[in-house]
């Protein structure tokens, strides 16, 4: 789950800026209480606009002036440029100008937004250059070399078109003790299992904290049903995380059964998805397994969802590291 980056002079695409663009920014910027917030508001709105215009050149239907961009008061307040894009959500455009390398990404823009695109525009203000799109941002300066090609943002924006809205299980907040609704500790689950005999937990050792875990992971699971394939059976799914070196999280799932089967079905799959729904991991239970677990490691603000499925039933559940 790597991201790949690539030469900025190898994605940007070029559009002029319209009279129609510099007229509206312009007017924004006379609103402004002192020429740096002014010439802020200017570059912020030129951007937006460019990037509208790119949108509409590739029929992706937006709505210019409902997002906070074009709020007198937010763009009094804040440094924003975001334009919303029907049916998926908002997207930041960032400017820049020439010879800049790297690109301010205001931490108020760092949440709420389905990307992020770096617009440079020219010292004459009449050309605008779409260097690259990121998807997510967790610093105040991004550097340009981080950017991929604007092709990866069209395909974010036809993935989110096509998905269904997902509810993200955020693991980083697992850490400071928020945890999600329905994700319990392993040992509180399997108490309230024990308590309810026709779906008693009857899992290896496998759930318990090893005394040689790091002592910053944690672990939680719930309880999946895939109805009439396992009726009064749910699984126990265990997501064990820890952090590692280079801002990297370390994630362990486990599939375990309950109700009085020691083995899970035959033929049962977990499976780890991509952020585009692409398969990453898979683990299929045999005939004698009592678990099936996947490894794997990801980056801060990474996105993946877990699926399990049995024959023609399955459920799936979403998170962002």
């Amino acid at each position: 789950m790597t991201k790949s980056t690539h030469r900025v002079d190898d994605l940007g695409i070029k559009l002029p800026i319209t009279q129609a663009a510099h007229t509206i920014a312009q007017q924004f910027a006379n609103q402004q209480p002192n020429p740096t917030k002014a010439e802020q508001v200017r570059l912020n709105t030129l951007a937006v606009w460019v990037v509208n215009d790119y949108l509409q050149m590739m029929e992706i239907p937006t709505n210019l002036n409902v997002g906070d961009s074009w709020n007198p008061i937010m763009q009094l307040c804040t440094n924003v440029a975001d334009l919303e894009i029907s049916s998926v959500g908002r997207l930041e455009c960032r400017p820049i100008k020439l010879p800049e390398q790297v690109c301010l990404m205001p931490p108020e823009t760092w949440e709420d937004r389905v990307g992020y695109v770096v617009v440079q525009v020219d010292e004459s203000l009449q050309e605008a250059n779409l260097l690259g799109f990121i998807r997510s941002v967790d610093t105040e300066l991004l550097p340009l070399h981080q950017l991929q090609p604007l092709e990866k943002l069209i395909d974010r924006i036809a993935h989110l078109k096509t998905s269904p809205i997902q509810t993200l299980i955020n693991l980083s907040q697992w850490f400071i003790g928020q945890v999600d609704a329905g994700w319990e500790t392993v040992e509180s689950l399997r108490d309230l299992l024990e308590s309810r005999p026709a779906y008693a937990f009857r899992g290896g050792v496998t759930t318990e904290e090893s005394s040689n875990q790091p002592q910053a992971a944690t672990k939680r699971a719930k309880l999946i049903d895939l109805g009439i394939q396992l009726v009064n059976q749910p699984l126990m799914l265990i997501v064990e995380i820890s952090p590692e070196p280079n801002v990297q999280t370390s994630i362990r799932l486990q599939l375990h059964p309950t109700g009085n089967q020691i083995y899970l079905p035959e033929g049962l799959k977990l499976t780890v998805l991509d952020e585009s729904g692409e398969v990453f991991l898979e683990a299929q239970a045999r005939s004698a397994d009592n678990y099936i677990q996947l490894q794997f490691r990801g980056e801060m603000q990474e996105q993946f969802s877990v699926g399990i499925s049995l024959g023609d039933m399955s459920i799936k559940e979403h998170f962002i590291i």
